[in-house]
């Protein structure tokens, strides 16, 4: 996956490309991709210097070009590049907002991008949100003639919101639109809640180039990242043209190219079911895909999959390969009941050669991290309680200290409380953390005060769901990773502090086992960098003689499952386990009702965590497998 350059092909020009009707770009991380994007428009930006001409940009916002940006930085830092000859254009503003603002594209711009280069800055151009209502039909005519003065746009930047909206044209937009004031989507006003610290401080509406604008730039460059955009992606790519996914309008754009991460591409049918675009490379992962997928078209059981449902689903290739259904079935049943361990630390005395997991050393020494203080617990504790429960020595690592999280009245009611038990010094001491919370601004970042005081409250929330699944205090760990404390949702990069604590941890503890979080999906990005940290953490270490004796387990559940075929272990529940997996995720009050960071599933994370168990099992069970009332699955990285 991967490739050189970022060359606009016409879509589906190749069998395997046969259902996309975008030229699409697929690469393993978006860092990758990132740097190729921004090395085109660096090249174009000189190019045109070359020729004594200006370079007409259009840039967009969000998290998906943040990384492209970073790399024009460091171009322009490194081979010393100018953009004297720029002129830039931005898609879109919030309506009403003023430029200041931290939620505004103005400050991001400026904060991601243009403060760092050397663009004069007569030659930005980006849509106001402060002008009046009646000045609105009159800038928008102005802005759309300026670029048009400037002889258009040479490179349009994009990304695909979740509704398959660019820049801000929702669904329903009509194809000849230009620049105008919308409104803006439920779901793109809820994706924006993040940042904005509620739904209800997102403005209504915003200005924004039209379709017919952006479709008129001469290059377009589409990027998206992350599963969570990936059957957008594919609806934007496969489907046909339609108003309801705006995106779809540049299919017939002669000059675009949509560029992906890995989970971004995962529903393309190329990457999710590639037997049926042509030859497939049958690996043992490529095979047991297949087999769940088959399983599922069929509404059949492994076991009941005859040779007629492999040629008639497009799978005649694998049974030409194994020879027969009948052997084929057995070998994929014995994988999937192997995977099945209710013995997540190994068994004793077990034949453990067809285990997850070895029977030896028993008991093992565990660190289970957990980017937030709840993720253990929602993503995997059942078989927290179940490590404990069979005697291993359970650690928990709470990698940041999860305080944006916690809002500002779950912060004023806890202070309260305390005041209320406080006289005199100390009664006064709590004022100040009352009056801020009481006066604060939604926009206003968190004092250090505040920020503490509200890791204090994830802090003990944790506390009393590891005490409760019997965990020794001694054995809970706050790493307070200093990547995350900012006070906002954007984080620091990684830094060597970030890995050494981690590192420092693992050593001390010399675990046999680690657990860390693969589930990738959550909004504001903390599992990516702490999972990243951890596998930092470890190549620093894999001198340490006991490194190579401990195994590293990934779990997801707070935000999306592994897919059936991914699954290494699986850990099955009873109702009763179930039950004390709920009680221990309700010990986190503050994150139980209306959380700040919810996502894309609306449901609360006990909920979705227990439904999502149960799907897995229910999977299972329509396979021909064991019947349970919930499974926990983890996928084994190796380092």
């Amino acid at each position: 996956m991967g490739k050189k350059n970022l060359k606009y092909q016409s879509p589906g020009i190749n069998e395997e490309t046969r259902y996309e009707k975008l030229h699409t770009v697929t690469f393993e991380n978006a860092k990758d991709a990132s740097l190729l994007i921004a090395r085109e428009i660096c090249d174009l930006i000189k190019s045109k210097q070359e020729k004594n001409k200006n370079c007409v940009i259009g840039f967009a916002t969000g998290s998906s070009p943040t990384k492209v940006y970073q790399e024009i930085i460091k171009i322009h830092k490194d081979e010393s590049l100018s953009f004297y000859n720029v002129i830039a254009f931005n898609l879109d503003e919030y309506y009403p907002i003023e430029k200041d603002d931290h939620n505004s594209y103005h400050h991001f711009m400026n904060e991601n991008l243009f403060d760092h280069i050397d663009i004069p800055k007569e030659n930005i151009n980006i849509p106001s949100g402060q002008i009046s209502e009646k000045e609105i039909k009159k800038f928008c005519s102005v802005y759309e003639k300026k670029i048009e003065k400037n002889g258009g746009i040479d490179i349009q930047l994009l990304g695909i919101g979740r509704t398959g909206h660019i820049g801000f044209n929702e669904p329903g937009s009509h194809f000849n639109s230009t620049t105008r004031l919308i409104t803006l989507d439920h779901t793109t006003r809820f994706d924006a809640s993040i940042s904005f610290n509620g739904i209800e401080n997102v403005p209504s509406k915003a200005l924004t180039m039209g379709i017919r604008t952006i479709f008129n730039s001469k290059r377009i460059i589409m990027m998206a990242w992350g599963i969570q955009k990936s059957l957008i992606v594919k609806k934007s790519v496969e489907d046909n043209i339609t108003s309801l996914i705006p995106t779809t309008y540049l299919q017939n754009h002669k000059n675009t190219t949509l560029v992906l991460d890995k989970e971004c591409s995962s529903e393309l049918t190329r990457f999710k079911t590639p037997w049926l675009v042509g030859p497939c490379d049958w690996t043992e992962l490529m095979k047991r895909k297949a087999i769940v997928w088959l399983c599922e078209i069929t509404e059949k059981s492994i076991l009941k999959l005859t040779d007629e449902d492999y040629n008639k689903n497009g799978l005649s290739d694998l049974l030409a390969l194994e020879g027969s259904s009948y052997g084929l079935n057995i070998k994929m049943f014995n994988h999937f009941q192997n995977t099945i361990s209710g013995w997540p630390g190994g068994k004793t005395g077990s034949d453990d050669s067809t285990r997850p997991e070895r029977k030896a050393p028993n008991p093992k020494r565990v660190i289970i991290f957990s980017p937030h203080p709840d993720d253990d617990v929602i993503s995997m504790g059942g078989t927290f309680d179940r490590l404990v429960s069979q005697g291993h020595d359970v650690h928990i690592a709470y990698q940041a200290s999860g305080n944006v999280a916690v809002s500002d009245h779950d912060a004023l009611k806890f202070i309260e409380v305390s005041s209320d038990m406080f006289t005199g010094e100390l009664k006064s001491k709590v004022k100040p953390l009352i009056k801020e919370l009481k006066n604060k601004k939604p926009d206003k970042i968190d004092s250090p005060e505040v920020r503490q005081l509200k890791g204090f409250i994830r802090k003990r929330e944790a506390i009393a769901a590891t005490r409760y699944i019997g965990i020794p205090d001694t054995n809970t760990h706050f790493m307070n990773l200093p990547f995350y404390e900012t006070g906002r949702i954007k984080k620091n990069p990684i830094s060597k502090k970030d890995i050494l604590i981690t590192a420092s941890l693992i050593n001390k503890i010399k675990p046999h086992q680690i657990y860390a979080a693969g589930d990738l999906e959550d909004p504001h990005g903390t599992h990516k960098v702490c999972l990243d940290v951890v596998f930092e953490a470890l190549d620093s270490l894999k001198g340490e003689k006991f490194i190579k004796d401990c195994w590293l387990w990934l779990y997801r559940g707070a935000w999306l499952e592994w897919d059936i075929h991914e699954i290494d272990m699986a850990v099955p529940m009873s109702p009763a386990q179930v039950l004390r997996k709920r009680k221990a995720i309700f010990f986190h009050q503050t994150q139980k009702d209306g959380v700040m960071f919810q996502g894309q599933d609306l449901r609360e994370f006990w909920v979705r965590a227990e439904e999502r168990n149960n799907e897995t099992a229910e999977k299972y069970k329509k396979m021909g497998l064991a019947e349970y009332a919930a499974i926990e699955s983890f996928k084994r990285h190796y380092y």
